[in-house]
């Protein structure tokens, strides 16, 4: 179901400027996080007290698998296993963003007009209409995402394989997540993403890195071959191998806590505290192997900077231990 050009992750040449429109924040929604600092979340990991957040809105509560510490999360009984399979003996860390690559968001109004939708995967999807304005940026790469962020409703609207279609859009599918609540999608659902997660969430973005020096959440990346099967948090699968230790869907990695980064910088050196603390999960599958990490589309981006993630080998991250393996699509 998900295809990625191999093209995003080796190729890094500022010629474009992004098209992020974001609407000043209106007065933030009165947000309990639920939790105290340093308590246990729902995966077993360290809870902070306030969650990330973006134009008033939480990028899900504090408690959320996004923004747990699993730093000291037991590593997987069979980590060298995933890793061996996902070419961890060879292959690089790359950053799926920088110059003219990476994913475009918006933030709308409160007010912002709905648009009718339409979807190949109706089932799976929450029907129309979405907050998506006419000029809406699609991303350009092969999977044409869209992901808007509706402002005091705190409520986030994705799609996959977007194009316009009369006066609204046609997308394969698409999902709505509560940013407050934090609701998974149903066990089985796809979304976005093929683990049935979010996109922007799990995106790093320059505010947060470069303006702020600091990620509060786990990331999300591509892997090459996946199972067909997940883990919590994702809820669907698009695997492409029935291949022993192939990863499932929600698969989370962190960088070792004995990975040296004294010799790392500025933005690279932010993402990878983040990867150290947070990890990254799973959410689709490329066309090979690589180990694509997301992040948001915007022309400042320090690129000879984030050329230093190039340099961090697969092998020096873990497989954190899974919880129940769901099999099938």
């Amino acid at each position: 179901m998900r295809t990625f050009s191999l093209l995003l992750v080796l190729c890094a040449c500022s010629r474009a400027s992004p098209f992020v429109p974001v609407i000043p924040p209106a007065d933030p929604p009165v947000i309990d996080a639920g939790v105290d600092a340093g308590v246990i979340g729902v995966d077993g990991g360290v809870v902070d007290a306030t969650p990330p957040s973006l134009a008033g809105c939480p990028m899900f509560p504090a408690d959320n698998p996004w923004n747990t510490d699993i730093s000291a999360e037991p590593v997987d009984p069979h980590s060298a296993d995933y890793l061996a399979f996902m070419g961890g003996a060879s292959l690089f860390l790359q950053p799926g963003f920088g110059g003219p690559y990476g994913q475009p968001f918006m933030v709308v109004a409160p007010n912002q007009a709905r648009v009718p939708m339409s979807f190949l995967y109706a089932s799976q999807s929450e029907p129309g209409p979405y907050p998506f304005p006419g000029d809406v940026p699609i991303q350009q790469e092969v999977d044409h995402h869209v992901t808007v962020l509706a402002q005091g409703e705190c409520k986030l609207y994705e799609t996959y394989n977007t194009v316009r279609d009369g006066f609204g859009f046609h997308a394969d599918s698409g999902a709505v997540f509560d940013l407050i609540s934090g609701a998974p999608r149903p066990d089985g659902w796809t979304s976005a993403t093929a683990a049935g997660l979010p996109i922007l969430p799990g995106m790093a973005r320059y505010d947060e890195v470069v303006d702020h020096g600091e990620i509060r959440h786990a990331l999300a990346f591509t892997a090459g071959g996946t199972a067909h099967a997940y883990v919590s948090p994702a809820t669907h699968s698009s695997g492409s191998t029935s291949a022993p230790f192939a990863p499932p869907m929600g698969l989370r990695v962190r960088l070792r806590a004995d990975f040296d980064l004294s010799r790392f910088h500025g933005a690279s050196l932010v993402v990878l505290r983040a990867l150290q603390k947070y990890g990254m999960f799973v959410t689709d599958t490329g066309g090979g192997q690589f180990w694509a990490v997301a992040g948001s589309l915007d022309a400042r981006w320090p690129v000879q900077d984030l050329d230093q993630l190039k340099t961090v080998p697969a092998s020096a991250f873990e497989v954190v231990k899974l919880g129940p393996v769901h099999t099938g699509q």
